[in-house]
C-alpha cells in the first residue's frame, strides 16, 4: 500500500508541477484579455443577475441555486486549510498569488459556464452539461470528453466525499470528542435525504445552508476585523511586500523564497475556487436560462466571492495574529488564529465551518459525479452512483486518508487538462457569445 501511495503522490507532484500551474493561470490571462477584461467591469452586472428569474427559461435551478451548488463545492476546507496552508509553506506573499489566481480564474469560469449552457442537454433526469458535453460536440474531441467524465467521477469519491467526511468527524472527534462512527451514520443519513432528491434538492438545501454558512463565518472574521482595524495595513503590507521579495525565518517560521509564494499561493488558489477544473460547469448546466451569457456572468461571481472575499478574510486574519510565526501545523492555523482573538468562540465558529463547509462540498460534488456517471453509463445509472456515493461518506469518516488525499489530488489535476484544452479550442465561442450578448444589450 506503501509503495502504491509513493506512486500517486509522485504522480500528483508532476502533474500539479510548475506547467500545469502555468497552463491555468495562463488560459485565465488568455481568456481575460480575449474578453477584455469583463470579469473586472462587468462583475456589478453579473451581481445583479443572481437574483433575475428568466421568463420561459429552460432548466432545473434557478440562477441563484446554481451559483449555490457551485459554491457548496468550492467555498469549503479549501478556505479554511487552504489558505492557512499556502502562509505556512509561501510566506505572507503567497496570499498575492491567490488573489491572481482568483482574477484570471474568474474569466475561466465565466468562459466554462458559457460553454456548459451553449452545449448542454435536456434528458428524462433534467439538464446535463459540463466539460464531456462541450469537449464532445464544440472540440470534437468526445474521448476526452469520457476521460474527463472519468476523472470526475474518480475524483468525487474522493476530494468530494472521503475527504469531507473524514474532515467533518475528525474536526468533532478533536473538539467534541464524538467517535468517528457516529459522525458517519449521521452524515450518511443527512446526504442520503439531500442526494437522492437529485439537483433540485440540492439546489434548494444549498441555497439557505451556503449564505448561512458564509454569513456566520464571514461575520465572525468582519469583528475580528473591525476590533483590530489598526492591525490590517501591516497584513496588507506583508502581503504586497513578499509577493515580491523573500521572508527570512524567525521565530518557528521557516522563511519562504518568492518562488514558493507564487508556487503554494497558486496552488492553493486554484485548489479553493476550482476555476479551470471543469467542475462548476456542471452544475451551471442546470440553471434555468435562455442565454449562456447570464448564467456564465453569474457563475464568475462564485470565483469572486470563493477567492477574493473568503480567502482574503480568513488570510488577514492568520497574519494579524502572530501564530503563523511560531511553526505550527497548518491544519490547526486557522482555528488558533480565530481563537487567538475571540477565544472559545472563535475556535468554534472555525470547527462548525469545517463541518458545513465539508457537508456542503459533498452534496455539490455528488451532483459532478451523478452527471459524470451517467455521461459514462447513461440515465438509468443515477440511482446506482447515489446509492455508492452515499455509502462511500461513512467509509471516508472512519478511515485514514493518506492514500484518498494523494488520489483525489491526481484525479483532480487530471480533470483540468482535457477542460483547458477544450477552453483554448473553444475560446472563439466564448468571445463571439460575450460580443452578441452585451451588444444586445
Amino acid at each position: 500500500m506503501e509503495i502504491l501511495n509513493n506512486f500517486i503522490s509522485s504522480a500528483s507532484g508532476f502533474v500539479w508541477g510548475v506547467p500545469m500551474l502555468i497552463l491555468l493561470v495562463g488560459t485565465g490571462l488568455y481568456l481575460t484579455i480575449r474578453l477584455k477584461g469583463m470579469q473586472f467591469w462587468a462583475l456589478g452586472h453579473a451581481f445583479k443577475l443572481i437574483f433575475v428569474k428568466e421568463e420561459n427559461a429552460k432548466g432545473d435551478i434557478t440562477h441563484f441555486q446554481a451559483l449555490m451548488t457551485a459554491l457548496a463545492a468550492t467555498v469549503g476546507i479549501g478556505n479554511i486549510v487552504g489558505v492557512a496552508t499556502a502562509i505556512t509553506f509561501g510566506g505572507p506573499g503567497a496570499v498575492f498569488w491567490m488573489w491572481i489566481t482568483g482574477l484570471v480564474g474568474m474569466a475561466t469560469k465565466y468562459s466554462e459556464a458559457i460553454l456548459a449552457v451553449k452545449y448542454r442537454e435536456e434528458g428524462t433526469n433534467g439538464f446535463k452539461g459540463g466539460p464531456m458535453y462541450y469537449l464532445a460536440k464544440g472540440a470534437n474531441m468526445p474521448k476526452l470528453g469520457f476521460a474527463f467524465a472519468l476523472f470526475t467521477v474518480l475524483a468525487s469519491f474522493g476530494i468530494g466525499n472521503m475527504t469531507q467526511s473524514n474532515a467533518v468527524a475528525n474536526a468533532l472527534s478533536s473538539q467534541f470528542a464524538t467517535p468517528t462512527w457516529i459522525t458517519g451514520i449521521v452524515l450518511l443519513t443527512i446526504t442520503s435525504f439531500v442526494i437522492l432528491g437529485g439537483i433540485k434538492s440540492i439546489g434548494k438545501t444549498t441555497s439557505f445552508l451556503i449564505p448561512f454558512m458564509i454569513f456566520v463565518y464571514l461575520t465572525t472574521a468582519i469583528i475580528i476585523l473591525a476590533t483590530n482595524a489598526d492591525k490590517i495595513s501591516d497584513a496588507f503590507g506583508l502581503i504586497f511586500y513578499h509577493a515580491f521579495n523573500p521572508i527570512a525565518a524567525g521565530g518557528g517560521f521557516a522563511g519562504a523564497a518568492v518562488a514558493a509564494a507564487i508556487r503554494y499561493g497558486i496552488a492553493r488558489g486554484v485548489f479553493s475556487n476550482e476555476s479551470g477544473l471543469g467542475s462548476a460547469p456542471i452544475a451551471a448546466a442546470a440553471a434555468k436560462t435562455n442565454d449562456p451569457v447570464k448564467q456564465a456572468l453569474v457563475s464568475m461571481t462564485q470565483t469572486f466571492i470563493d477567492t477574493l472575499v473568503v480567502c482574503t478574510m480568513t488570510a488577514l486574519i492568520i497574519l494579524m495574529a502572530p501564530i503563523w510565526t511560531t511553526g505550527g501545523s497548518a491544519g490547526e492555523l486557522t482555528l488558533k488564529s480565530f481563537e487567538f482573538f475571540l477565544g472559545d468562540y472563535g475556535a468554534i465558529v472555525v470547527v462548525v465551518a469545517t463541518i458545513l463547509f465539508g457537508y456542503s462540498t459533498i452534496l455539490g460534488w455528488s451532483y459532478y459525479g451523478e452527471k459524470a456517471f451517467e455521461y459514462i453509463f447513461g440515465e438509468k445509472s443515477i440511482k446506482i452512483y447515489r446509492v455508492v456515493f452515499v455509502s462511500f461518506v461513512m467509509i471516508g469518516a472512519m478511515m485514514e486518508l493518506k492514500l484518498v488525499w494523494n488520489f483525489s489530488d491526481l484525479a483532480n489535476g487530471l480533470m483540468a487538462i482535457p477542460n483547458l484544452i477544450a477552453l483554448l479550442i473553444l475560446s472563439k465561442i466564448v468571445s463571439e457569445e460575450t460580443n452578441r450578448y452585451f451588444k444586445e444589450k
